[in-house]
């Protein structure tokens, strides 16, 4: 390798890139774990599974068993996590000011007409 430094070393992220691109890592891990978890789940305990023509398929509070732990069970999993990711663990970053905000001030003034 060269010992000359690269363009690239003084290359500094931008905090709202790092911050972005760490929680969708965190928002597709979850994606991931919940495919992962969902079709074997499904599949072996539902699909696979033949019943016989005139067997009781097993339920979880009314619900056939396989969907509740392998669809429902998960989602309501998601949804908390999501909660707790969207009030807690997101950073709202400033995005600095707009440079076109003070003429679309003016201009909505200049529609409205004297007060």
């Amino acid at each position: 390798m060269s010992s000359q430094p690269s363009k690239y070393d003084e290359y500094e992220l931008d905090p709202t890139f790092v911050h972005a691109r760490r929680e969708a890592i965190v928002i597709f891990c979850l994606w991931a774990t919940g495919l992962a978890w969902a079709v074997p789940f499904c599949w072996f305990t539902g699909y696979a599974h033949r019943f016989a023509p005139h067997e009781v398929i097993p339920t979880t509070l009314g619900i056939p068993t396989w969907l509740f732990w392998g669809i429902f069970a998960p989602w309501v999993v998601a949804d908390i996590f999501t909660i707790w990711f969207c009030f807690f663990y997101m950073k709202d970053d400033d995005l600095g000011e707009s440079k076109e905000e003070p003429d679309a001030m003016a201009q909505a003034a200049k529609k409205e007409g004297p007060a």
